[in-house]
């Protein structure tokens, strides 16, 4: 009997393949950029997974300033932090594998960049004087060991890999943060002179850490206008840092003539991201006001430089600031704030305070003035990140880094929705249609819970929970940005804290049922639940107390026991904060909506994922949920990484993650795909 001819015509043509995780690590990722001084080059820093391996490589681009002529530099995989020079110059990180990285000054014409520093350990992060003349990075050293301190820390770390013993002795807490064990060293940042000379600590007997770890970047460090000085971030709490917030400004003369003075003296709670008006009179920064609250309100601080009177900018704006650009002229600051399950570019008149919005839709980061233009990166649900210049009020876009490999591929279409929630006050969500939707057709739903928990589920483009792999394997995606979440005012983010189990589950259980009245493409009889974080605290949580509507579930590095789970993480002041104290003395707070009290409700197939180097969620939570699950007889599979933290990063890893969540959910929802409504 002759085979069924393929179809061809329209029809035919309009259906593309899903989506995939090995789409996803192939893609290349925008993440840092520079633009030139007259505006004719940007840099581009692109990262992609290298082939063959388990990692990812960082690179530099050039292109012109109108998105031409892009162009790889030659190099070795580590390169970031790129920044031009007054006078064209580029400046940026790189070092071969196994040597130390440094950075290199590229110079207008030159076929191969030189190098400016000659660390004997890495380089993190650095910046620029405005002059050019001098650099600012910072190090993982030794403190207090004297004006040659790379050189000891070097020497030290040499040594201690030849002792035959392996054991470290604490005397206060954090003794792991994020993914590693502390052994003494402390990142500080050094100025050094572009033509030569040593690297000076700036703060050389401080036991702080500037970045602030885990996360901080550059945006934590500044040199002053003239170029003498710098003033950078640190938590110098002492015996406190493992339960303070209390991150302050400091200014160092760059030849460490005197020692650090604190600036920020007056508030007890967090101050950082310090940058310069263009003219070099103000000091602009971002600060939060309630010690011991990590996702307080950043507001916008302005200080007359140096010692002049501070301003409150935005205290009438009721959304809280990620990151500042000064314009030209520094009437204007360009800012970054989540609103409304989007997180938009929005301008600042410095003098009224009046904001304006300038870019409402997606994910914008990264925002750079430059003249009469503004750049910045924006992603969203339906992509990821390319590089956008705004310019006389017209948005244009630069780069297409992912044009070629998606072309082709079936992406999902999302739509945002609201509905009431906890107490009829309206709550957002999206919803994402699987790939080459039909509308006459019902499909499996992952319900999808975000972490932090003060955070957001947005209109943003994920490496790691991407819901576009879902849709693309047939899946419709569902995710609520409950009470807690992050961009809908100050007080809805408050109002999760002391009630994790409450008001969100409400308007996870709301979401889910106006969901399924509003979009009958979704199937109730094949969902699941997942989460990671929070979300994995809030799987492990409705798995005794709202197991109804699922088939099967994905904890993620979720807390089981509230109670142990502040004894085995690092930073403190996040549970203290979120359970209204510390557990002995606040017993009934831990216990309030604590899953480990319903595992006798539980039910439903659950896969449980763990990552050895998450200091922040101990392993042995997601080890004790597998225990659970296997003592009651309750199908259930665990996936452990020995090499990942709280995230898994690795793009190998990540294949084989989705690979086995993916696997998961077609075991207990059905792998059939959709089927008739």
């Amino acid at each position: 009997m002759a085979g069924r001819a393929p179809r061809t015509g329209p029809a035919a043509s309009r259906v593309r393949r899903g989506y995939t995780i090995r789409d996803q690590v192939a893609l290349r990722r925008l993440s840092g950029y520079a633009v030139s001084a007259d505006g004719s080059g940007i840099a581009l820093r692109i990262t992609s997974a290298r082939p063959g391996s388990n990692r990812l490589d960082s690179t530099i681009w050039l292109m012109d300033g109108d998105g031409a002529g892009l162009r790889k530099l030659k190099g070795s995989g580590r390169e970031g932090n790129p920044v031009f020079g007054p006078d064209g110059s580029l400046f940026y990180l790189t070092g071969p594998r196994g040597k130390e990285r440094q950075v290199v000054r590229l110079a207008p014409g030159a076929d191969a960049p030189e190098a400016v520093t000659a660390s004997p350990i890495d380089i993190d992060t650095f910046v620029l004087s405005r002059d050019g003349s001098s650099v600012a990075f910072s190090a993982m050293v030794f403190p207090g060991t004297g004006p040659d301190t790379l050189a000891v820390t070097a020497a030290r770390l040499k040594e201690h890999d030849a002792q035959p013993q392996t054991g470290r002795v604490y005397d206060q807490l954090m003794v792991r943060h994020w993914d590693e064990w502390r052994d003494g060293r402390r990142r500080h940042v050094f100025v050094q002179s572009v033509a030569g000379g040593p690297a000076v600590d700036v703060m050389p007997d401080m036991d702080a850490d500037s970045p602030v770890k885990p996360f901080g970047g550059n945006e934590h460090y500044t040199f002053t206008p003239d170029g003498t000085g710098v003033v950078f971030t640190a938590r110098d709490a002492g015996r406190e840092e493992a339960w303070s917030t209390d991150l302050d400004l400091f200014l160092a003369p760059g030849n460490a003539s005197e020692s650090p003075r604190k600036l920020t003296t007056e508030n007890p709670a967090t101050d950082t991201d310090p940058s310069f008006s263009p003219d070099g009179r103000t000091l602009a920064y971002l600060a939060m006001d309630r010690p011991g609250f990590e996702s307080d309100k950043q507001t916008v601080l302005l200080r007359a430089w140096p010692d002049g009177a501070t301003r409150r900018l935005t205290d009438h704006w009721d959304r809280s600031v990620d990151c500042l650009a000064w314009s030209a002229d520094g009437r204007t600051l360009y800012l970054n704030a989540q609103d409304t399950g989007q997180r938009g570019l929005f301008a600042i008149d410095v003098e009224s305070g009046r904001v304006t919005s300038l870019v409402g839709r997606g994910h914008v980061g990264q925002p750079f003035a430059q003249g009469g233009r503004i750049y910045y990166v924006n992603a969203s649900l339906a992509g990821p990140g390319d590089l956008y210049v705004l310019e006389d009020g017209h948005e244009r876009r630069l780069t297409r880094l992912n044009e070629r490999p998606l072309r082709g591929v079936a992406l999902g279409e999302a739509e945002q929705f609201s509905f009431p929630g906890w107490n009829g006050e309206t709550v957002h969500g999206h919803v994402l249609k699987p790939a080459n939707f039909d509308p006459a057709k019902r499909y499996p739903v992952a319900f999808i819970i975000h972490g932090g928990p003060q955070g957001s589920f947005s209109n943003d483009w994920s490496y790691r929970w991407n819901p576009q792999v879902f849709a693309g394997a047939g899946y419709a995606a569902v995710f609520i940005d409950f009470h807690g979440s992050t961009g809908y005012g100050q007080g809805f983010t408050d109002s999760i804290s002391g009630d994790w189990g409450g008001k969100p589950l409400e308007d996870l259980q709301q979401g889910w049922a106006y969901a399924l009245a509003r979009y009958p493409f979704l199937d109730p009889d094949r969902a699941a639940a997942l989460g990671a974080s929070f979300g994995g605290f809030m799987v492990n949580y409705i798995a005794g107390v709202w197991n109804e509507p699922w088939k099967a579930l994905v904890s993620h590095d979720g807390n089981l026991d509230e109670h142990f789970a502040y004894y085995a993480t690092e930073e403190l002041w996040f549970p203290e904060w979120e359970h209204g104290g510390v557990p002995w003395e606040h017993r009934a707070e831990y216990a309030k909506h604590n899953p480990v009290d319903h595992i006798a409700e539980w039910r439903v197939p659950t896969l449980v994922i763990h990552g050895q180097l998450d200091y922040r969620v101990s392993d042995i939570e997601g080890l004790a949920m597998f225990t659970a699950l296997q003592r009651r007889g309750i199908p259930s599979r665990l996936l452990y990484f020995p090499d990942e933290n709280h995230w898994v990063l690795k793009p190998q890893n990540s294949v084989q993650w989705h690979d086995t969540v993916l696997g998961w959910l077609a075991q207990w929802l059905g792998a059939e795909g959709p089927t008739d409504a």
